[in-house]
Order: structure tokens, then C-alpha cells, then sequence
């Protein structure tokens, strides 16, 4: 079995649920070393774990969320909080689950009380993230969030351009609401199942 990184001691209890997500892909032990390790920017003084990703890799679809919240910091994975229990249950409104999907963020370790990363933050992990995509080799991304759409669609709003896939470097990029804003703004929670509802289809268009 791939090296897999070590539950917190202390602190909140792992749910068992999520406990298949601290695999680590074979191809990706080294990078999330390195992750692990990185004092690249102020975040390293006030992380309690970085937050390098979940899922399989190769895999078919990559999601790309902005920063970890304070669950994400305490058990080192993105997405558990209830912005991820928003996400599984779009994953599974198009039969997948986080199980067979790869899940990251821009910034891989928690901005102080959950305040947006920065230009240099994001900056500081954007090799991360490039080698994440390459070893991914995702079919499609779906970016949440206004700052993981940045690196593909810079100056856009995602207000108007929310759901519309297009082809970049040989994939599909779909630019979606991050789940916190559904849990924010009810009105987006079926903004975001429509959109989602489309990745099956680009999924075997990418085929």
C-alpha cells in the first residue's frame, strides 16, 4: 500500500469515512513530501498540517477548490468540512464520489481565520498545483471558486461565467461556484447541481 500521511494524535477524531482518503497515489508520495515541508510563505507559521490533496491519480476528474478551512488544517484533507459534505453530495448527483475523484486547492495550507489567499500565497504553491495537474492527468477540471478559475479565465466574473466548459491544453475547464457559497446563498445550490450535471457528458466527450 502507498505510503499514507499520519492521522493527528490529538485533536478531532478522523471519521472512519474519510480515512480511505489519506491514501496517497504512488506517483504522488515525493511532491506531497515536499508539500509537507514547505516554508515557502507565512502560512507555514500558522498551519497545523498542509492540505496537498485527495484521490486517485491518474483520475479522470480533478476539482479545484482556493484554501483549507480550519477542519481541513486539523486532519490534513481538503473538503471535510460542510462545504465537502455539500460536495459529496453533488459528486454523487452524477454518480461519483470523492473516492474516484481527485479534490485540491490553490493554497495548500489555512490562511488565518479563513481569510482569502493571497497573489503571493497562491504564487507560492502554483508549481505545487501544476504538478498536481500533471500527474493528475485529469480529462476535466472543475475550478470552485473565483480563485482557482483565475489561472484559466483572469479578470472574469464567475457570476457570468459559471458552468460554461471550455477547452484548454488539450482538457475541459469548467468554472463552478465554490460549495460555500451554496451553503451561503441557498439560491446556488441548484445553480451548482446544473452545472455539475454536465460533467458526465464532457467527461465521455473527453474519452
Amino acid at each position: 500500500m502507498p505510503p499514507q500521511p499520519p492521522v493527528p494524535e490529538r485533536g478531532p477524531a478522523t471519521p472512519a469515512s474519510l480515512r480511505p482518503l489519506y491514501e496517497v497515489p504512488a506517483g504522488c508520495v515525493s511532491l506531497y513530501e515536499e508539500i509537507a515541508d514547505c516554508p515557502a510563505c507565512i502560512l507555514a507559521r500558522t498551519r497545523s498540517r498542509t492540505v496537498p490533496g485527495s484521490g486517485p491519480a491518474p483520475c479522470d476528474l480533478m476539482f479545484i477548490g482556493e484554501a483549507p478551512g480550519q477542519r481541513e488544517d486539523e486532519l490534513g484533507l481538503p473538503f471535510v468540512g460542510r462545504s465537502g459534505q455539500f460536495l459529496d453530495e453533488l459528486l454523487a448527483s452524477v454518480g461519483r464520489s470523492r473516492a474516484d475523484v481527485y479534490v485540491t486547492n490553490v493554497v495548500k495550507c489555512r490562511p488565518p481565520a479563513n481569510r482569502d489567499p493571497n497573489p503571493e500565497e497562491i504564487a507560492e504553491c502554483a508549481d505545487y498545483l501544476e504538478r498536481q495537474i500533471a500527474l493528475v492527468a485529469p480529462r476535466v477540471i472543475a475550478t470552485l471558486g473565483r480563485f482557482s478559475m483565475a489561472r484559466w479565465f483572469p479578470g472574469e466574473r464567475i457570476s457570468q461565467i459559471h458552468g460554461r466548459a471550455v477547452q484548454r491544453d488539450g482538457r475541459w475547464i469548467v468554472p463552478m461556484y465554490h460549495p460555500a457559497a451554496a451553503l451561503r446563498d441557498g439560491s446556488l445550490r441548484a445553480v451548482m447541481k446544473q452545472d455539475f450535471a454536465q460533467l458526465p457528458a464532457l467527461l465521455a466527450e473527453a474519452v
